[in-house]
């Protein structure tokens, strides 16, 4: 802890950042490469918690050779909404040294088609990407059916 001192001789105490890795729990030889919509498809659905529910939204981090570094849940929210902070994104991207990343969220309703506001959250993330050199790879909209929609595999992206 580091202290601050003013002119008046008053203190102030500030933490300082501390930055922590985890070493993965298996090999890199051990960990698939995500290539392509269907295989990061998988990966979400085997780490998806109530999928038919509420909103939620998952980031995946990739190292260079496409190799899973990590997987969190973002958020969670109500019934057709969920809110994604692009600072809290990109800390966990550059604190896990990512090269690169795909994001999911579900549609309870079991529509696959992005709203403006998932298209609006994918180029805002896509642009903040491309500033810090870590790309973009996808989004996903999985749906209780166990079908999805990939912006990469239509274009959008």
């Amino acid at each position: 802890m580091e202290l601050l001192r003013y002119e008046s001789g008053q203190t102030m105490k500030i933490n300082e950042i501390q930055v922590s890795y985890k070493n993965p729990l298996v090999e890199d030889t051990e960990r698939i490469s995500v290539i392509g919509s269907e295989k990061a498809f998988e990966v979400f659905s085997s780490h998806w918690q109530e999928i038919e529910l509420v909103e939620s939204f998952y980031l995946l981090a990739l190292n260079r050779a496409n190799k899973p570094l990590g997987i969190k849940r973002l958020s969670q929210g109500g019934l057709n909404a969920t809110i994604i902070d692009t600072r809290v994104v990109f800390s966990i991207l550059l604190k896990g040294l990512a090269s690169s990343f795909i994001i999911a969220h579900n549609h309870p309703s079991c529509n696959l088609i992005p709203s403006e506001a998932d298209k609006a959250i994918t180029k805002r993330l896509q642009a903040v990407g491309e500033v810090v050199e870590i790309k973009m790879l996808d989004h996903l909209i999985l749906n209780p059916r166990g079908e999805y929609y990939s912006f990469a595999d239509n274009g959008l992206l």
